[in-house]
């Protein structure tokens, strides 16, 4: 087999007929704690994602979100999680659910994972950016920490553009004193061998990719719960 050029990997992972990210649309949610009263409510750790957190095309119960339930019950942290992840969500979908979601669960933590597919749309930065930030502040005005999870393109889609898409993340959390995890997909994405990582489509992380996305995002999280 020829030499495997990464950066040509992952920029047909993510331009490939704006489907990838944008498939169709799934969504599953694990029904809320129940709801306790002063001290002893148990945390709650609401996850609003695209189809890396949806589990897309991958067992359930195999992807990162799953994997943080079993991470949480190994180091006996109580705390219970709300997957509200929908394959193809954009942070203008993200913000538009997020008000019914906070009312309904009330997270202690929200967990944000959105801005993939505003990039595979090439939609302006701005708008993501000013999406970011409004969930943001609603979360935290909810009463819940935030963890922003942020994304990557190459520099095919421009080299300003994508070191704007790659900023926005850490630019966002920053001004409203979030946590944030820069690229969900590093050491996936930008392996030595992505394509062993990759369903067929070259988009979709397969099962064994989901936990270096844990690895990667817990060490944030467990920041924020502690």
């Amino acid at each position: 087999m020829r030499h495997f050029d990464r950066r040509h990997f992952i920029l047909t992972a993510l331009t490939a007929a704006a489907g990838g990210l944008c498939s169709a649309p799934t969504a599953w949610a694990q029904p809320a704690a129940a709801k306790g009263t002063g001290a002893a409510r148990t945390p709650l750790i609401l996850v609003l994602g695209d189809s890396l957190s949806a589990e897309y095309g991958i067992a359930r119960g195999s992807g990162w979100v799953a994997l943080l339930e079993q991470q949480l019950a190994k180091e006996k942290i109580n705390a219970r999680v709300v997957n509200a992840s929908v394959s193809g969500d954009t942070t203008s979908g993200g913000r538009s659910r997020l008000p019914a979601l906070l009312a309904e669960h009330q997270p202690s933590h929200v967990v944000i994972e959105l801005g993939g597919n505003d990039a595979l749309r090439g939609l302006p930065l701005k708008s993501v950016e000013d999406n970011l930030t409004a969930m943001t502040e609603a979360a935290q005005k909810a009463g819940a920490k935030v963890l922003l999870v942020g994304m990557q393109v190459p520099p095919n889609y421009g080299t300003d553009y994508a070191r704007r898409f790659a900023a926005l993340f850490t630019d966002v959390a920053q001004a409203r004193k979030a946590g944030v995890v820069p690229f969900i997909l590093k050491d996936v994405a930008d392996g030595p061998d992505p394509t062993r990582l990759f369903q067929a489509d070259r988009i979709h992380p397969r099962a064994e990719a989901h936990p270096q996305m844990l690895a990667n995002v817990w060490p944030e999280l467990k920041k924020l719960l502690r």
